[in-house]
């Protein structure tokens, strides 16, 4: 009977020094047996576009091409590597990046290496470059092309990380923010009627054509850009009765697209629409100071610049006298609506 315990503790004892050798083969490569594969040492990173108005990740949806550069703990560069295709559209989709034991920092743009990018690099990294060198560039001959549709900018995206890398690689997350917007503006007239956007010149003009390192612009010795609208169109909102005619005319509104590249509070965009038959204007005001009236209460202690950033499509109406001349504005972004009239400036 006592043999029996005995043989019994003996095989319940192997079992236990069994199980704790395979946890510590599988807590370390190297710790047991000098010539296992070195652990797998790096990092895993996970890229995310929640910096909208929405707070939800919309990076599968948004970004089509993506760009990562890497640099070392003293800001050198270390690589480059580029996705682009369907994997982008994966939820669960990581970068796994087998790196050196130290603190490394990554530095994304989404939107650069797409066939029909906006924005590129003034000088790709190379051996000896630092991450201050990084600049992006908006492809200004795009914006200014004579063919409507390439004056639609594709969209930029910006994002950094720092991260020590670690065995069997650290996880990290790389939140980007939307470096470019897109402005519809749409005229009616006061009494009804029908316009024509051939009738209108639009333009806003910025200086955000240059990118630094930490996604901030670069102003000083760059020349100031003036965006075109990509689409014109005209939509018909509904009748009335115009002139005291009996038969109901069309209302029809014009309207204009526009791409820009991001807002910030320390420039000064202006927004303006002339009638193209003498080039009088009939709206010229600054852009971001009106464009931060829409910023609704329930984000009063979200910060002017961080709206800018989260915000990223517009829709302006205003509503003309019959000689084309501006009697007020309705500014509406997220269905909240700003009316303003008698307006002067």
């Amino acid at each position: 009977m006592q043999g029996r315990i005995r043989n019994m503790i003996s095989v319940l004892t192997g079992a236990v020094l069994a199980a704790v050798s395979v946890c510590m083969a599988f807590s370390s490569c190297e710790r047991i047996y000098d010539d296992l594969e070195p652990c797998p040492h790096g990092v895993s990173l996970r890229f995310v576009y929640d910096y909208n108005m929405e707070y939800a990740n919309s990076f599968p949806r948004k970004v089509d091409c993506l760009t990562l550069y890497i640099y070392d703990d003293k800001g050198n560069w270390a690589g480059t590597r580029t996705v682009t295709g369907a994997c982008l559209q994966d939820e669960s989709y990581r970068m796994k990046l087998d790196l050196a034991e130290g603190t490394w920092h990554f530095v994304a743009y989404g939107g650069l290496a797409c066939d029909d990018k906006s924005f590129s690099l003034a000088d790709e990294p190379s051996q000896g470059s630092t991450y201050t060198d990084l600049c992006a560039v908006m492809d200004r001959g795009q914006v200014e092309s004579s063919v409507a549709e390439q004056r639609r900018l594709h969209d930029m995206f910006w994002g950094e990380l720092t991260l020590a890398s670690a065995d069997l690689y650290s996880e990290g997350t790389v939140r980007m923010m939307k470096n470019t917007n897109n402005i519809r503006i749409v005229l009616q007239q006061e009494n009804g009627g029908q316009l024509s956007p051939e009738d209108f010149i639009f333009e806003i003009t910025d200086n955000n054509s240059v990118f630094s390192y930490d996604n901030s612009l670069v102003t000083e010795g760059v020349a100031p850009v003036t965006y075109s609208p990509w689409a014109v169109g005209q939509e018909q909102t509904g009748v009335s009765i115009v002139g005291g005619n009996v038969v109901p005319e069309a209302v029809v509104v014009a309207y204009a697209e526009m791409s820009t590249s991001r807002l910030v509070t320390g420039n000064a965009p202006k927004l303006v629409i002339r009638r193209s038959g003498d080039g009088s204007r009939i709206v010229d005001f600054p852009l971001v100071e009106y464009l931060l009236l829409l910023r609704s209460e329930r984000y009063r202690k979200m910060g002017e610049q961080e709206y800018l950033d989260r915000e990223s499509d517009y829709v302006l109406f205003f509503f003309l006298r019959p000689d084309h001349s501006w009697i007020n504005t309705h500014i509406v972004v997220d269905k909240w609506v700003v009316r303003l009239n008698n307006a002067e400036f």
